[in-house]
């Protein structure tokens, strides 16, 4: 895996010998070049592993994606911020479906890098409600899952949500069983 300053370096390059082709006169030379360094600029924002990993995980390919993950091997130094948010939104979708606590972590450290789809941020937000509220920390997944409601502007994730807050409404449900469990003073005044 390059270091990110390398691709910015070869489209510097290219664009230098796109410059000097315009100068000799070859036009057509200078324009493809100048096309060429873009794709160098495009892969410093995006990366291309991250963006083949997105195309497995589109066709539910867990073990394809995690392939592509797992070639980008210092994330620091080869990917910028917010690819590194998504790095970490990907390891943590991976591992959710094993390791909860692992997953909790990738999907915090990925909110704090950053993500800049709200609906990504949203879905990392939905997930960690629900780790919480697996957890029993039924207030945080509570906050969690109002900020996730907030971000999900297109309503990509109504149902998701809709069903979570249905799952905590169950597991927070009356404990007395009305009718039946009432205290002995109760009793008496009712002449049972």
């Amino acid at each position: 895996m390059y270091n990110k300053i390398i691709k910015l370096i070869i489209a510097a390059g290219i664009i230098a010998f796109a410059v000097y082709q315009f100068t000799e006169g070859y036009i057509g030379n200078g324009i493809a070049l100048i096309f060429l360094s873009f794709i160098f600029i495009f892969l410093y924002f995006k990366n291309e592993f991250i963006l083949l990993a997105f195309l497995k995980l589109r066709k539910q390919d867990f073990a394809g994606a995690t392939k592509w993950l797992n070639k980008i091997k210092n994330p620091e130094s080869a990917l910028v911020t917010k690819q590194q948010g998504y790095y970490n939104y990907l390891h943590g979708i991976m591992v959710s479906q094993d390791n909860m606590n692992e997953a909790e972590k990738y999907f915090k450290k990925a909110i704090s890098l950053g993500l800049s789809m709200d609906h990504d941020l949203a879905m990392a937000k939905l997930n960690l409600a629900g780790i919480a509220f697996s957890k029993r920390r039924k207030q945080e997944a509570q906050k969690l899952l109002s900020e996730a409601q907030k971000l999900d502007k297109q309503g990509m994730l109504t149902d998701q949500i809709k069903m979570m807050k249905q799952n905590m409404k169950q597991a927070v449900g009356p404990t007395q069983h009305y009718g039946a469990g009432a205290s002995v003073r109760s009793q008496k005044r009712r002449g049972r």
